[in-house]
């Protein structure tokens, strides 16, 4: 039976969702408070489609890792504290799933996810016939600076048609534009996706105009969330009061502003930043996704732009420029790729990623009977999202979930 779904947030888990729910039948309608879509987070992300790398930033060891980091200039991580409980919460629930054990199970979780994800992704383009948004399966390069990292790495590994542990020699001869950069070798994973998010959310929205069975309000804020007697009753846009029957938070760090008595939300904004190199006929940008892992930079050539994003700063609800890490990002990839671009003209971009402080999103019913969560993705968010969306779709239609929703069903207060 069809239902009339609302879903506030119009990114890609915003967009993904309504898309799954338009092909399964369903009546939506979109919120979102720019008066554009997929123009926020899902702008300038890094571009990645990253599926076999998705273990969360939790993990053995990396509270102490991350003072270490805290006291380098050029740190991938910065931490601003604030007088705010919100920052604090997440901080300490995030240091409580600091743990091996805790690591191994999420990442099973996020795994099986990404896993849908890309056969859901590959469904809506070859079965849709969905394109425009740069995709390639160009395989992913990870690379390390530093032994002891390389080797925990490689011992995680055994060479076969998902991973391959390559030398320098290896690296430089799959991806030339790594010759004479200073590495130690990689692990590569051909089956790894390269696309641009903000093109996807643009043919997502394309054809969902098309369907006719979706529309979208733009440049409106949802103020407050009416409920009553376990179920969302309506919700208010400014002085407009809007009925709903299904109602989807998607609203990325938002959406805890919309918290209701009951609900958990524990959510926090990573902030980002990308630039967007653009790649003349002389320059030889890497053809292959490329991570640096000691550096934590993402590199992926998106059409004629290379697309390089970094850092994790735990700054508040700020996304503005900061020119000294946009500096240090820049000089850092120029060491690396020193011709890959036209570094000059580089577009710079912050984004403020959505992140529980397991990594692991929340997607499914909440504790009211009708309002449904698809939150917390952090930076998988364009990798998770078109399984996400299908997982939703899935739910609201009362079919059987895709996969096991083990580990990633919202928790109650």
């Amino acid at each position: 039976m069809a239902k009339r779904v609302c879903i506030i947030g119009g990114g890609v888990i915003g967009l993904a969702s309504a898309y799954a729910l338009v092909r399964a039948g369903h009546e939506v309608t979109v919120i979102d408070t720019r008066d554009s879509l997929g123009s926020e987070t899902s702008f300038a992300n890094g571009g990645q489609l990253s599926y076999r790398y998705v273990a969360p930033l939790a993990d053995k060891g990396v509270p102490l890792q991350a003072i270490g980091w805290l006291l380098r200039g050029d740190s991938p991580l910065k931490l601003r504290p604030r007088l705010d409980p919100q920052q604090w919460r997440w901080m300490a629930a995030f240091i409580g799933a600091c743990r091996g054990s805790v690591n191994t199970r999420n990442a099973a979780h996020l795994l099986r996810l990404a896993s849908l994800s890309q056969a859901t992704l590959e469904q809506w383009r070859e079965g849709d016939r969905l394109e425009g948004f740069d995709w390639r399966r160009n395989g992913k390069l990870v690379t390390f600076r530093n032994a002891a990292s390389f080797e925990h790495a490689r011992s995680k590994v055994s060479n076969n048609v998902q991973q391959q542990v390559l030398s320098v020699a290896d690296c430089a001869h799959l991806e030339p534009a790594l010759m004479g950069a200073d590495f130690l070798g990689g692990i590569y994973t051909p089956n790894e996706e390269v696309a641009d998010c903000h093109a996807f959310c643009q043919r997502l929205a394309a054809r969902l105009e098309a369907s006719g069975r979706c529309r979208f309000l733009l440049g409106r804020e949802v103020t407050r969330i009416r409920h009553a007697d376990g179920a969302v009753q309506a919700i208010e846009l400014g002085d407009e009061v809007m009925a709903v029957d299904q109602l989807v938070l998607a609203a990325g760090h938002r959406s805890a502003q919309l918290g209701l008595p009951g609900l958990s939300l524990p959510l926090y904004p990573l902030k980002g930043y990308s630039l967007n190199v653009p790649i003349g006929a002389h320059h030889q940008a890497p053809n292959v996704s490329v991570t640096d892992y000691d550096r934590k930079i993402v590199y992926a050539r998106i059409g004629e732009q290379l697309r390089v994003a970094a850092m994790v700063d735990i700054v508040g609800f700020d996304a503005g420029l900061e020119p000294k890490r946009l500096a240090l990002m820049k000089r850092q990839a120029m060491e690396t790729f020193p011709t890959a671009g036209d570094y000059t003209h580089a577009v710079e971009w912050a984004g403020m990623r959505p992140a529980t402080p397991t990594g692991v999103p929340l997607i499914g019913a909440s504790a009211y009977r009708n309002l449904w969560l698809n939150l917390g993705h952090g930076a998988l968010g364009f990798t998770l999202a078109c399984g996400s969306g299908q997982l939703l779709a899935e739910l609201i239609s009362e079919h059987a979930p895709s996969i096991d929703m083990q580990g990633l069903t919202p928790r109650a207060a």
